[in-house]
């Protein structure tokens, strides 16, 4: 057999011997034989269970990430802090306004008038707006002229505080 195999390749061309021969049919058979032994392994997914998602495996059985473990010291370090920087706080905006409403419990209402020069026409332009001021003692009235200094949230509008009446009504 091995005879008529070498006539066969000595007819195309090449001059092959009888080892050569047989490798060439072994590489063949495994090829040949790779689809009949896939059609086991096509029926084992039914019997086993199907691979699972990653996303959807349970906490348990997910991939666990190994960690290396620490080394302990000898001897324990004492916590030490560290001192604060010495910082001084920003500086809070100031306003100067009258009263205008006094009705709220702690809280007084102080229109403030600001005076600029326009920057293109050079004409004073004046600008008036409400600020919401706490006031702790009650001490400011209508009509009074007063300075308030900005300060935390108090409350929705509240945003400011009283620092000092400059001047009673009449």
């Amino acid at each position: 057999m091995a005879d008529a195999k070498d006539s066969g390749t000595e007819s195309a061309g090449a001059a092959v011997t009888g080892e050569e021969a047989v490798e060439e049919t072994q590489t063949e058979t495994p090829s040949e034989e790779t689809p009949v032994a896939e059609q086991p392994e096509a029926d084992a997914p039914a019997e086993e269970q199907p691979k699972r998602n990653k996303k959807r495996l349970p906490r348990s059985e997910r991939h666990k990430h190994s960690k290396p473990a620490r080394e302990k010291p000898a001897q324990r370090r004492r916590i030490t802090r560290t001192p604060k920087p010495d910082t001084t706080p920003a500086a809070r905006q100031e306003r100067r306004g009258i009263v205008v409403s006094d009705k709220g419990e702690k809280t007084i209402v102080v229109q403030v008038d600001v005076i600029k020069i326009h920057p293109k026409y050079k004409k004073v332009v004046r600008r008036t707006r409400k600020f919401h001021a706490h006031d702790e003692q009650n001490a400011a009235g209508v009509g009074d002229i007063v300075r308030i200094v900005e300060s935390r949230p108090l409350s929705r509008t509240k945003n400011w505080r009283l620092a000092e009446v400059v001047e009673k009504a009449r």
